[in-house]
This record gives C-alpha cells, sequence and structure tokens, in this order.
C-alpha cells in the first residue's frame, strides 16, 4: 500500500516549493494541506494518521529532519488559512490527469481510514474533493472500499 503512496506522490512535480518556496500552488502543498483537512475533519487527529501522513510525505519526497517539518507545516499553516478546498483542488487539477486524481482521491481514503475507521465528516470532505477535483462517485467509491478492505486487512494482520 505504501509503495503506491509513494509511487504517485514521487510524480507530482514539485511547483514552487522545489524552488526553495513552499506556496499554496505547489501541489506538494496542496496535497499535503489536503490530507491534513480530512484527517482533521472529524475533529480528532489520531496518532494513526497523523503518522501515516509524515511518513507517506518523508517517502515520496525523500524528506526527513527540517525538510519533512517544513513541508508539513506549509500543509499544515495552507489548510489552516484556507476557506474552502478549491484553492488546493484546483493546484492539483492543473497538474494531474483524470486517472491521477482518482488515484489521489484512493490515497486520502487510506489517510482517512489510517485509524481502522470512517467518520461521516472524513466521507463528507471526500466526497467534496472528489467533486471539486471531477472524480465521479462510481470511482470514489471503488478507491473507498479499496482502502476499507486494506484497511481491514491491516488491522487483522496487527491482531495476529
Amino acid at each position: 500500500m505504501f509503495e503506491r503512496i509513494i509511487a504517485f506522490l514521487k510524480d507530482i512535480p514539485a511547483g514552487e516549493a522545489g524552488k526553495g518556496s513552499s506556496g499554496a500552488d505547489d501541489p506538494r502543498v496542496a496535497a499535503a494541506a489536503l490530507m491534513y483537512h480530512v484527517m482533521d475533519a472529524d475533529g480528532v487527529r489520531q496518532d494513526a494518521e497523523w503518522e501515516r501522513m509524515k511518513q507517506v510525505l518523508s517517502e515520496a519526497y525523500e524528506l526527513d529532519g527540517a525538510a519533512l517539518d517544513s513541508l508539513v507545516v506549509a500543509g499544515g499553516e495552507a489548510d489552516d488559512e484556507a476557506v474552502d478546498l478549491y484553492a488546493f483542488t484546483s493546484v492539483l487539477k492543473r497538474h494531474l490527469d483524470a486517472g491521477q486524481r482518482v488515484e489521489f482521491i484512493g490515497l486520502m481514503w487510506e489517510v482517512a481510514y489510517a485509524d481502522g475507521e470512517l467518520h461521516e465528516l472524513e466521507d463528507n470532505t471526500l466526497w467534496r474533493v472528489a467533486e471539486l477535483l471531477g472524480v465521479d462517485s462510481r470511482d470514489r467509491v471503488r478507491e473507498r472500499l479499496k482502502a476499507k478492505t486494506a484497511a481491514e486487512h491491516a488491522g487483522n494482520a496487527s491482531d495476529e
């Protein structure tokens, strides 16, 4: 599962952050901000969701220490300052083709399910992001079921 996340995120262009800035027009910051948003949608930041997001960003962009902290902070600040989700989805929509947008929704489902459960506000957030990215409901639901199945298998493996 992590390999899929890492491969996908590595394909997102660096944008301005690759040039030493971490502006909201950077697709990596936009992706991190949306992950923050779905992670915090239920009002409770679960350690599993937080750690999953940091691990994915670290491995995807080969970042650690201050560089990882900078991207994490930039994503969090961008999410905190945002008025709506459009600021982030419009950046991603410009940089990702239709298939990549579906795959990104799948990655967001994986962050949402990282704690082993899905809150209705996380579900609603993913629905809105998918709509803004132009991902149809069939693809959104298919990606949700894949993430749910993966989370259930991960939970069963850790129970053994």
